[in-house]
């Protein structure tokens, strides 16, 4: 694009606070955030950089979304750049993001708690298909507004597939959580009427939500329902400090229990911000993460820029604290302005032991990367493009072909991230390869089609050898995805990648990364294959005296139905539950 287009494309923008992305095609080059978005665009006509200025070179289109606030429209920055990872913006080499509220544009729209809202969705104002609102900063406070705004007005929160074809209201509408218009117990017209009530709360009318709970509450207390009561104040008190109502005073110095102290040191088209954690005056933590700098700037990117897209990115799914120490204040006012509003101390000491502490951060952060020793170790061993921050990994468990069931673990910076773990009924087949082409094909096509919410890995990692790792690279090419798998068999832990067979060291740290991983993908499957096959019918059913309870401690203890059998009566017995005539009868009847 040239000024021009710039100008012309900036024209069409409205006025209002938002975010907008300069795109090459599907590609994301750059996020940014404005007060005005058709004044911000329109500065981009005559770049004051050159870095900039060949991001817009290279931009063909300008895409964008509005919010209500500029808060948002950080949150919605933070969001994005961690989504699309745009070459031009600094960020912080992780995946966690703000949540947002979002209603589908469904004949009954569903709300949603999400962190990835559909693609074509827009702010509420002046769009039409799904709306959404936020990001917010604190998911527990949303979740509680999200069930009283259902619990109030009715709003499905079920998925398609549950809401359709169905001939009798499911559990959330006996439980009040829905009016169920699946099935017609409200009609279409009353059923929008509470729709646009959720989006009035969301636009900024409290009152829609706080109004109702604040009657239902003196009620309660009138009735001597104090429990209930106290509940309802609970939630009461979450609803009417959504809006930015209360908690916005700022502790005073001696008030501050949790404080955080980053020090920020640039190192060529990375940076490292080394953090420091206080609890009550007593460091109990510290850590280092890689920030990407964008690989062609100027190198006049300043400490103050990094601090200023390292806070929002970082705190995105984590508890703010009291106060903030940092090495360089921040060079963009909504991010001062946000941490105000959040009720964040910040400061930037010159003396004393708070400069101290600074200094401290400064010299984690010299001594090396952000990322832990053994997965740069693991990139190198394996020759990857970059580290492996985000592993997923892959096991599949079954009973010569029956409960076939495969797991899906995540691993963040070396860590689980049980949140993201998935797991999938398989197909009864007695076919290891098979099973494992079946789990990574599901895998693979929902990143591909994006109907999964969770960023794509670095590397993928299958519990098995050369025959797994095939079947499972066949799967990722068939769909499309290219991401990089190994494999780690378990008998000699050879790692086995499409390049040949490595036996590294038993010692090696990125050896035992990547066994943490394996050995979570195969506990996760297995538990998950226990509960599967524990709900099945077997031989069991038939045997006076075994109950559903007693059945599942018997599977558990020997494994098997044939476990069972070869079991000795006294061994039976040692199983809760089954006493010696039971243990006779087993060992008869089957």
């Amino acid at each position: 694009m040239d000024g021009a287009a710039v100008r012309e494309s900036a024209s069409s923008l409205p006025r209002d606070p938002g975010v907008y992305q300069f795109q090459q095609g599907e590609t994301t080059l750059y996020v940014g955030k404005a007060v005005s978005l058709r004044e911000r665009v329109r500065s981009y006509a005559d770049p004051r950089s050159d870095r900039i200025r060949r991001m817009v070179r290279r931009a063909d289109a300008i895409d964008y979304s509005v919010t209500d606030t500029e808060t948002q429209a950080l949150l919605l920055e933070a969001n994005l750049i961690k989504r699309f990872q745009p070459r031009y913006n600094v960020r912080l080499k992780d995946d966690k993001s703000y949540p947002l509220v979002q209603l589908t544009d469904h004949e009954f729209p569903r709300i949603e708690i999400t962190r990835d809202p559909d693609p074509q969705a827009r702010a509420a104002r002046g769009s039409d298909g799904p709306r959404v609102f936020g990001p917010f900063t604190k998911k527990t406070q949303v979740e509680v507004v999200v069930k009283a705004l259902r619990e109030t007005y009715g709003v499905r929160g079920c998925s398609d597939h549950k809401f359709a074809n169905r001939d009798r209201p499911c559990l959330d509408y006996d439980i009040g959580l829905c009016t169920a218009p699946c099935t017609g117990e409200i009609g279409e017209d009353a059923y929008l009427a509470d729709v646009e009530s959720v989006v009035r709360f969301f636009e900024g009318e409290t009152g829609v939500l706080a109004d109702p709970l604040r009657r239902e509450m003196e009620e309660a207390a009138q009735s001597q329902e104090f429990e209930r009561a106290a509940n309802l104040r609970d939630k009461l008190d979450a609803v009417e400090g959504f809006h930015g109502g209360a908690g916005e005073a700022v502790a005073s110095q001696q008030d501050e229990r949790a404080v955080d102290v980053l020090g920020v040191v640039l190192e060529g088209d990375d940076a490292t911000v080394a953090r420091l954690h206080s609890e009550s005056g007593q460091l109990v933590e510290r850590e280092r993460h890689a920030v990407s700098i964008p690989n062609d700037s100027d190198g006049d990117t300043r400490s103050a820029a990094v601090v200023s897209a390292f806070v929002p990115q970082y705190y995105a799914e984590r508890e703010l604290p009291d106060a903030l120490l940092l090495s360089e204040r921040p060079d963009e006012q909504e991010v001062l302005d946000w941490l105000e509003t959040e009720g964040v101390a910040v400061r930037v000491p010159g003396a004393g032991r708070e400069a101290t502490l600074v200094d401290l951060a400064l010299k984690n952060a010299r001594r090396g990367g952000g990322e832990p020793d053994a997965l740069a170790g693991l990139r190198d061993a394996l020759n990857l493009a970059t580290i492996p921050r985000r592993i997923e990994g892959f096991d599949v468990s079954h009973a010569q072909g029956k409960s076939v069931v495969g797991s899906n673990v995540v691993f963040a910076g070396g860590t689980p991230e049980k949140a993201d773990y998935r797991r999938k009924k398989l197909e009864d087949v007695n076919d290891d390869y098979a099973n494992m082409y079946d789990l990574l094909r599901w895998r693979a096509d929902r990143a591909v089609e994006g109907r999964d919410d969770r960023p794509d890995p670095d590397l993928l990692l299958i519990d098995g050898g050369e025959g797994q790792l095939d079947a499972a690279r066949e799967a990722l090419d068939d769909a499309g995805w290219e991401i990089p798998a190994i494999g780690l068999a378990k008998a000699e832990e050879l790692v086995v990648t499409p390049d040949g067979t490595f036996d590294w060291s038993k010692d090696a740290d990125h050896l035992h990364v990547l066994q943490r991983v394996r050995d979570e993908a195969h506990r996760f499957a297995v538990q998950y294959h226990q509960t599967i096959r524990d709900g099945v019918s077997t031989e069991l059913d038939g045997v006076p005296g075994i109950g559903p309870q007693t059945r599942r401690k018997l599977l558990r203890r020997f494994g098997s139905v044939e476990g069972i059998r070869d079991a000795s009566v006294a061994e039976l017995r040692e199983v809760e539950g089954v006493g010696e005539k039971t243990a006779e009868t087993i060992g008869t009847q089957l």
